[in-house]
């Protein structure tokens, strides 16, 4: 059956093989990155010469980053499966997308626009505020983009809510990312319901997602 009209993302098993590879990554990462931060750190201690420092200071700083990076991914991975066994694929055509340039972007943030599911003529605003993962939809979003990298997102699957949280990607699924709104996965900010009815906050609750307590939802974004 075409993904499309399964009941969730999650009943694909192309989608299920997609999510184990995001999985995988993760884990590889919080293997791979560590022991190469530890071993640049013992080749430079067993070099003992100064100069050498200025050789290895960039790669070991990386990998020290990454390092303390990867339980962001995990959380990510995690956030998409919770995403992907509550809502369906959806497939859009060449939504509006953009990097900044946009009120309430920052510059350099990549951003896409889909339909509001309660007021498909107001399209909500969603950008891609973690760059993890966002470097390959970043190169292809913008309008420095050539046509041909262009043309590879030109169709977009989406699983979620755009008031909320989804995860998108294109045709297979391939290039898996979360995106949300801040208030989504924020307790600093206050949960922004975007007009959503009481069935819409329900279901993102239970995709893992914050919402407003009944009869506090706000304004849509966009």
């Amino acid at each position: 059956m075409h993904p499309m009209h399964l009941l969730t993302a999650w009943d694909d098993p192309a989608t299920r093989r997609a999510w184990t590879k995001l999985l995988i990554g993760a884990l590889l990462g919080q293997i791979l990155w560590p022991a190469a931060w530890l071993g640049l750190l013992a080749w430079y201690v067993g070099m003992s010469i100064t100069w050498t420092l200025w050789l290895f200071f960039v790669p070991m700083s990386y990998a020290f980053y990454r390092t303390f990076l990867q339980w962001a991914y995990w959380r990510s991975a995690f956030r998409a499966r919770r995403l992907l066994r509550h809502y369906p694929w959806q497939e859009y055509e060449a939504p509006e997308s953009g990097i900044g340039n946009l009120p309430g972007v920052p510059d350099g943030y990549a951003w896409l626009r889909f339909p509001n599911p309660e007021a498909p003529a107001q399209p909500v605003t969603m950008v891609m505020h973690s760059h993890l993962r966002s470097v390959w939809w970043g190169g292809r979003l913008g309008r420095r983009a050539t046509t041909e990298r262009k043309a590879q997102v030109r169709k977009i699957w989406f699983a979620g809510d755009p008031r909320f949280a989804a995860v998108i990607a294109v045709p297979g699924p391939r290039h898996l990312y979360v995106i949300h709104q801040r208030s989504s996965y924020h307790p600093g900010i206050p949960a922004d319901g975007g007009g959503a009815g009481p069935q819409a906050l329900e279901l993102a609750r239970r995709a893992g997602v914050r919402v407003p307590a009944p009869g506090c939802s706000g304004p849509v974004a966009g």
